[in-house]
């Protein structure tokens, strides 16, 4: 008899085995795949303040020149450029340096906002919005103006660029 009596606690310890080991299976792919889940989340919010980031930084360098330094703030405005925007950007270089030379004019910012409107994968589009004082020697307190840039930023490797750029009215 007590061979009938095992095989029924055997058979029932191999069904709760298998029940068991399904539970741990099914937890395990549930952990994983909430684990994905944050992980896809997280590195959607990094992009999206990346992209934010380059489009202040880009509006920041477009609002700060200085004549006594305009081809290094030219270079520091292509660095944040791709495409056509930045071979576009590299066609008016001496236009550029020279107008800002012969003017002696000097820009800074005082507020920079800016607001993702979009982001898909590598493409995003951001609204800067910032307040920048130009003087010149015709000017030499300086005119404060508002400024609204909308871009269109792609994402290379790490760094988001900004591929296209177009004012706004205030």
């Amino acid at each position: 008899m007590k061979v009938s009596d095992e095989e029924p606690r055997t058979g029932a310890a191999t069904v709760t085995a298998l029940v068991l080991g399904v539970l741990v299976i099914g937890l395990a792919v549930a952990v994983v795949w909430l684990g994905v889940v944050f992980y896809q989340k997280k590195d959607d919010a990094d992009q999206r303040a990346k992209a934010m980031q380059a489009a202040k930084q880009m509006g920041v360098n477009l609002m700060t020149v200085d004549y006594n330094s305009a081809q290094k703030d030219l270079d520091r405005i292509l660095s944040g450029a791709t495409g056509d925007l930045k071979n576009q950007l590299g066609t008016q270089a001496k236009i550029f340096v020279d107008s800002v030379t012969k003017a002696q004019t000097k820009s800074t910012v005082d507020q920079v906002d800016a607001a993702v409107v979009s982001i898909d994968g590598d493409s995003a589009e951001v609204m800067v919005s910032l307040n920048g004082m130009v003087s010149n020697p015709k000017v030499p307190g300086g005119v404060k103006r508002p400024y609204r840039y909308l871009m269109d930023l792609t994402r290379s490797g790490d760094r988001w660029l900004v591929s296209k750029l177009e004012m706004v009215p205030s």
